[in-house]
């Protein structure tokens, strides 16, 4: 019984030897694999250095961006305000233009009679003048006679012998 006890013994210890083994290779390969995932984890916190540098610069552009934008929109508001107010005047002038159309329409039609009336006259009026200015010209015609104009004489009445 003694053998049985030496060679469990034996058979432990070759057990224990076998799990050393396999425990060893384990944690060696647990080793390479932190070694490795610490190799990563630096080289993502220089990457993460850099993308925070650049999302710090890409933050301050942006703010300067918005800035911009909102100093544009302030101006652009000053422009819409004014495009407001020309509207405004335009329509109060069209509103006043109307006015002025509808009162002048107005008048002429309580005048027409009137309007006609002056024509008519305004008409006599100047074929007089048209008349005066033409009896002048006909009278200084006939009264001067005008220069680089031949006139062509008259002929002389014939006398017979024994009137003269």
């Amino acid at each position: 019984m003694e053998i049985i006890l030496y060679l469990s013994a034996a058979v432990a210890a070759i057990a224990f030897l076998i799990l050393v083994i396999n425990l060893s290779k384990t944690l060696k390969s647990v080793d390479n694999t932190l070694d490795t995932l610490s190799r990563t984890v630096d080289r993502l916190e220089g990457q993460l250095k850099d993308v925070t540098a650049e999302t710090a610069e890409l933050l301050h552009k942006t703010n300067a961006l918005a800035e911009d934008v909102q100093h544009k929109t302030e101006q652009l508001n000053t422009v819409v305000y004014a495009v407001k107010d020309v509207g405004s005047s335009v329509h109060n002038l069209n509103h006043s233009l109307k006015k002025v159309t509808t009162t002048v329409a107005s008048q002429v039609e309580k005048n027409q009679y009137k309007i006609s009336q002056a024509v008519q006259w305004g008409n006599v009026v100047k074929q007089l003048v048209d008349k005066f200015k033409n009896d002048d010209k006909h009278k200084q015609a006939a009264d001067t006679p005008s220069s680089g104009v031949r006139t062509k004489a008259l002929p002389a009445p014939a006398y017979k012998n024994n009137e003269a």
